[in-house]
């Protein structure tokens, strides 16, 4: 018999629900402070309906969207689970709703990048596809265009935060 939508799911069903290994959810919430299933006699785990749809948004930015534990601890922090929990419904996703505005001159023009830190050099080589595994074929011109632009509007991102953090 199955069980009701709103019903708790223990570790194992939502293991399977989510197509995952239980030691992964048990992971994930070291990981994610977000996650907290009801804890019962003997440290048995009850998942809310709630809790296996942020697992499903967490799992899709992840393992489908390619996202990092870090990355999707800011996209908890900044956009909240809510939006995570959209996400594992099926909501649309915007990674450039996380972007940070392209810094201004006082003239009015976008400030040119600039290149102080090694691992900018590594992200320009990447973006021009001239070396990393991912980028050796397989890729459309479209896409790896929008890839490129994503990666610039990180790599900006990066710049800000880094600029930010020394002031």
């Amino acid at each position: 018999m199955d069980k009701s939508p709103d019903a708790f799911r223990t570790i194992s069903e939502a293991a399977e629900e989510l197509d995952l290994p239980q030691h992964v959810l048990r992971f994930w919430e070291t990981r994610f402070s977000t996650i907290k299933p009801l804890k019962r006699g003997g440290g048995r785990r009850y998942y809310r309906p709630e809790d296996v749809q942020l697992l499903k948004g967490i799992r899709h930015l992840l393992y489908d969207q390619g996202y990092t534990i870090k990355g999707v601890q800011r996209i908890l922090r900044d956009q909240g689970a809510r939006n995570v929990i959209a996400i594992g419904n099926g909501g649309p996703f915007d990674p450039l709703a996380l972007a940070v505005p392209e810094p201004q001159h006082s003239n009015g023009h976008a400030a040119a990048p600039v290149h102080d830190d090694p691992a900018d050099a590594e992200v320009e080589t990447l973006i021009e596809g001239r070396t990393g595994p991912s980028f050796d074929g397989g890729l459309e011109d479209a896409d790896r265009e929008k890839l490129s632009e994503v990666l610039r509007n990180l790599l900006e991102c990066k710049r800000l935060l880094d600029r930010a953090r020394e002031n």
